[in-house]
């Protein structure tokens, strides 16, 4: 038998339009929207050479992975996915990845090809998402989620001012976390291309053109 979640749409490729702008949701992705710039001072402070600041930057950027965890959860168990909130979100999450990032490698704490890896693939897999909208969206992988989860704590743990052992995991973390990053991409880019190709919306202009090619001047191949 058929399910109805098998054949419903998905909330966040169609959000109602009655739900209220301000909401729950929002408002977490704005918090971690507002975080961010309060994160970067504590990381880049005196040059990070405060391990107390260390310590409250961690703090900080763990409040705003969590909003990063509930919000998105939130819209969609209640039904308040916003248009806001679909382009917001992802910004968000960019800007907190992307500046933990960069101040890290800014420290020399972190290697910049690292960073570069990260960001070239979070903002191509951004510009995928506008490519293929039309067309359909692309679940999130078991994968993808797991990269999420070893970035956030590689993250987390470089900017933590550790020695020792501990340091050494954390370059094996993010070493895992790396790797996840590259391997998705290189799925969302398969799964984007075959969207593409395979979607309802693909399959009905390829049967248009397939009409036109049909038309009165097309000659059969019992033609005289």
């Amino acid at each position: 038998m058929t399910r109805v979640a098998d054949v419903a749409p998905d909330p966040a490729a169609t959000p109602p339009q009655s739900v209220r702008l301000v909401n729950l949701p929002n408002a977490l992705t704005v918090l971690r929207l507002a975080l961010v710039p309060v994160f970067a001072v504590l990381l880049l402070s005196d040059d990070s050479l405060d391990d107390t600041s260390r310590y409250w930057a961690t703090l900080v950027f763990g409040l705003a992975i969590l909003t990063d965890r509930y919000d998105g959860l939130i819209a969609r168990r209640t039904g308040q996915v916003t248009e806001f909130g679909k382009l917001a979100d992802p910004i968000a999450d960019k800007a907190l990845t992307g500046t933990a990032l960069i101040g890290l490698s800014v420290l020399a704490l972190l290697p910049w090809w690292v960073t570069a890896v990260i960001l070239v693939r979070e903002v191509g897999v951004t510009l995928l998402r506008f490519w293929v909208i039309r067309h359909g969206v692309i679940a999130a992988s078991r994968g993808g989620k797991a990269k999420t989860v070893l970035q956030s704590l590689a993250i987390g743990l470089y900017i933590l001012p550790l020695s020792g052992a501990l340091a050494t995991t954390r370059w094996w973390v993010m070493a895992a976390a790396v790797l996840l990053t590259v391997v998705t991409g290189l799925d969302y880019v398969y799964r984007a291309v075959t969207l593409r190709q395979t979607s309802a919306r693909a399959m009905r202009a390829a049967a248009a053109r397939r009409s036109a090619g049909a038309g009165p001047g097309a000659r059969s191949d019992t033609a005289a």
